[in-house]
């Protein structure tokens, strides 16, 4: 072969390992997730035997990856070539025909590995060792090194990517374009690094819900579903004793009736998806597929129901006759349609599941009465199930449901500062009693016009749930509302101690009757395929209230061991006899801590009394990613739309309510509003808001 020749088949080779090595630090270099690493450990991926082999077989792997490089087809044998095995013939090619400092970078590669996997080992010991955060955080930090030596451009801060560039922020679940890295990893944000990441990352690594191939729509997974499960069950019961039937309408309502009721209407228009045709056809042109077909266009357009007022007032024009069908009350479980630009899963959502009762009075006192006592209804269940306490308020005109003369408000305090609208209650009036003609007949035989209500909540509690209490280890859940609030974990013994795995099995089975039958939801996590840290690590992440470890030494002590999520540091120890009854307060006492954690947090969150300017300055720059925000602002305010939007420009705050208790109490008499000077008619409580 010529020298030319020669030449020309390095350099042709060269540019084919190059190739080889993208390919394999995309595929080798990128973070496993924990899943994959799991998988690998427990498939035993030997990195010292594949190193060893790649060795002693360099100069026969390089000759068949040059053949195979240049085309040869002299050779008929398959071969399979693993991800290891690509390294080697990257490693052994590079080395002959590039340069000898790859060869060496290469064997600090393997190094780091080594040294990656025995911290990452020792970590895992540690943690199934009950070792507290502050004693662990050293270990992690090396961990995160050795990475970082690894793949420098992984931990490239935003400073490094550019400097001087305008800082970018997201409320959380704001939908953004990411790379498949961050969807796979299960690293969690910290909070106080980016608070809407730190929500993102809650959502996703906790198993709570994800991005659907619908735009603006979200698939609850079976974790996060569970958690709507308990809400629905407990407030259900509440619902079913305010007097409230459970009834279905349809998903879909005629647009003619939404035109119905003016400010209704003109609420929802722009949220409204609609169906035009009734049938689909192929589509016959170049571009082909399917098409509405234009011969099954519909008279009256159908709108996939954002609320139920409209269909539920037409059923109740047939059903309400005479006073003595008053009150009817009815509550439906359904999912609506609101169209979203801008989705946050749980909190914003184009379609999202909740309950929405509607009822029907004689008298304007008795709706009324009715509406405030479902506000009142929704927070005590927000406190005694979710441990989070709400302000109970009034909305301002501007900020009232659209066709009612009252709205009734919950609003919860996040750990950012910002407030999110929990649950709302509208006094209706007769509006839509007039718009559907829906009469009685009184006790002297006058019809009259029925006065009407209207309330609910929604999975939207979920999002609240979440940034009430969850940390940078994962969710946290109080106990009363979590899927399971005792998870157990029994320690195997050794494989040939049959007479060990009988004493296990029995006191397992004992210690899990005990605890059901106290009550206790409980789960027992004895998956053989998976090590016993990684177990702790998941049903910590999950938010599960208490694990319970159980081994062969505990049972010959009689004992086992408890560890909390949160409120309890550490492990203890304790007695088999009294596990229902420890568990039990501890559960309570979890939930009590968390519940007065809220308390003093949305105490320590509302400014009581500051000017104008200094919340504009606090608030003008409070965004959802940053954590520990000014807060919430509690300020003598008069009434007035257009002042209120003002504010809203300036400083992007709008008022969450008017608060029953200090508005009850006069606390606004006598005061000047702290934006226009003049008389306050209200306390007004002023705040960014998801």
């Amino acid at each position: 072969m010529s020298l030319k020749r020669l030449s020309l088949v390095t350099l042709m080779a060269t540019f084919a390992i190059m190739s080889t090595t993208r390919a394999f630090q995309r595929m080798h270099m990128r973070p496993m997730s924990r899943r994959a690493a799991l998988w690998t450990s427990a498939n035993n991926y030997d990195v010292t035997r594949a190193s060893s082999s790649s060795s002693s077989s360099s100069v026969s792997s390089t000759s068949m990856s040059m053949s195979g490089i240049l085309g040869s087809s002299s050779s008929s044998t398959s071969r399979i070539i693993t991800k290891r095995s690509l390294y080697n013939l990257h490693s052994s090619c590079t080395t002959r025909l590039m340069s000898q400092t790859s060869a060496s970078t290469d064997t600090l590669s393997d190094e780091l590995e080594t040294k990656i996997k025995n911290k990452g080992d020792e970590i895992r010991s540690l943690k199934e060792k009950g070792i507290s955060k502050e004693e662990l955080a050293p270990h992690v930090s090396e961990l995160m090194e050795l990475k970082a030596q690894l793949n420098p451009a992984a931990t490239t801060t935003q400073k490094e990517k550019g400097a001087g560039e305008k800082k970018q922020t997201q409320s959380p679940g704001e939908s953004t374009a990411s790379s498949s890295d961050d969807a796979e990893s299960d690293y969690i944000t910290p909070r106080s690094t980016n608070y809407s990441k730190w929500y993102n990352d809650i959502v996703r690594v906790c198993d709570l819900a994800e991005t659907s191939p619908v735009r603006g729509c979200m698939v609850i997974k079976p974790w996060g579903m569970s958690l709507w499960d308990q809400i629905r069950t407990n407030l259900d019961a509440r619902i079913k004793e305010h007097g409230a039937e459970n009834a279905y309408f349809p998903l879909l309502i005629p647009q003619s009736f939404l035109s119905k009721e003016a400010e209704h209407v003109d609420g929802f228009a722009k949220e409204c998806a609609v169906v035009t045709h009734h049938r689909l056809t192929t589509d016959k042109s170049e571009k082909g597929g399917l098409m509405a077909d234009p011969e099954a266009e519909l008279e009256d357009p159908l709108i996939i129901r954002p609320t139920s007022e409209t269909m539920i007032w037409s059923m109740f024009k047939k059903w309400i006759v005479s006073h003595r069908d008053l009150p009817l009350k009815v509550n439906q479980w359904a999912n609506v349609m609101r169209w979203e630009m801008r989705t946050r899963p749980f909190l914003r959502t184009s379609e999202f599941l909740w309950q929405e009762g509607h009822t029907a009075h004689a008298s304007a006192e008795g709706a009324l009465a009715d509406s405030k006592e479902m506000m009142h209804q929704y927070a005590d269940m927000c406190e005694k199930l979710l441990a989070m306490p709400v302000i109970k308020g009034a909305k301002s005109p501007s900020e009232r449901f659209a066709g009612a003369e009252e709205t009734f408000t919950i609003e919860a305090l996040m750990q950012n500062g910002w407030a999110l609208q929990s649950g709302t209650s509208h006094f209706l009036g007769q509006s839509f009693g007039k718009a559907f003609d829906v009469t009685y007949q009184d006790a002297e035989g006058q019809q009259q016009v029925v006065w009407g209500t209207s309330w609910g909540v929604s999975t939207r509690l979920i999002g609240a749930l979440i940034m009430t209490h969850s940390d940078d280890a994962g969710l946290v859940l109080p106990p009363r509302v979590a899927p399971v609030q005792v998870v157990v974990v029994p320690i195997p013994p050794k494989k040939n101690d049959e007479a060990g795995k009988i004493a296990l099995n029995n006191t397992l089975d004992k210690l899990v009757a005990d605890l059901k039958g106290a009550g206790l939801k409980v789960k027992v996590d004895d998956r053989d395929y998976v090590r016993n840290g990684a177990k702790y690590f998941e049903w910590e992440r999950k938010g599960v209230p208490l694990r319970i470890e159980l081994g062969p030494r505990d049972v010959a002590g009689g004992v086992c061991v408890f560890k909390y999520r949160v409120g309890s540091e550490g492990k203890t120890t304790v007695s088999l006899d009294e596990v229902a009854a420890t568990a039990t307060k501890g559960l309570e006492d979890m939930q009590e801590f968390l519940l007065e954690s809220a308390k003093e947090r949305l105490a320590a969150g509302i400014n009581v009394m500051a000017t104008y300017d200094e919340m504009k300055v606090a608030l003008e720059k409070d965004e959802a990613s940053e954590y520990n925000g000014p807060g919430l602002y509690l300020v003598p305010w008069k009434c007035d739309a257009a002042n209120e939007e003002k504010i809203k420009e300036e400083c992007k705050a709008t008022i969450r309510c008017y608060p029953i208790d200090v508005n009850n109490a006069g606390m606004a008499e006598g005061k000047k509003c702290f934006y226009s000077g003049e008389d306050a008619t209200h306390m007004a409580l002023f705040g960014r808001a998801f």
